[in-house]
């Protein structure tokens, strides 16, 4: 199944809000989406927590003043979010987002 956004609501400081054409909303906040960014270095590290619950965070990960620095659509089927901690390499697409909704 194809997710496809209505609209985008982005709070730099806080949320990317997404109200999708089913008519559901999903809200992510901008630690939330570092943390499940897509990226291979962050997919690596979540796997290394998974097994060792003492792994040392990089720097940023955990830093409550993390903001998004911009956002950029890739075709019509994901968005790249460039974080104030320098991470810019996730490319989350609608399907993914949907899959790590909070709410779910």
């Amino acid at each position: 199944m194809h997710h496809r956004p209505k609209h985008l609501d982005v709070k730099r400081d806080s949320a990317l809000t997404i109200e999708w054409e089913d008519g559901s909303r999903s809200t992510y906040t901008i630690a939330y989406l570092r943390k499940c960014s897509p990226s291979a270095d962050a997919k690596k590290l979540r796997e290394e927590m998974q097994n060792n619950p003492l792994t040392i965070l990089p720097d940023g990960m955990t830093d409550q003043s993390l903001s998004i620095e911009n956002i950029e659509l890739i075709g019509n089927y994901a968005v790249r979010i460039s974080f104030s901690d320098g991470h810019h390499t996730g490319i989350y697409s609608w399907n993914y987002l949907r899959e790590i909704d909070p709410a779910n």
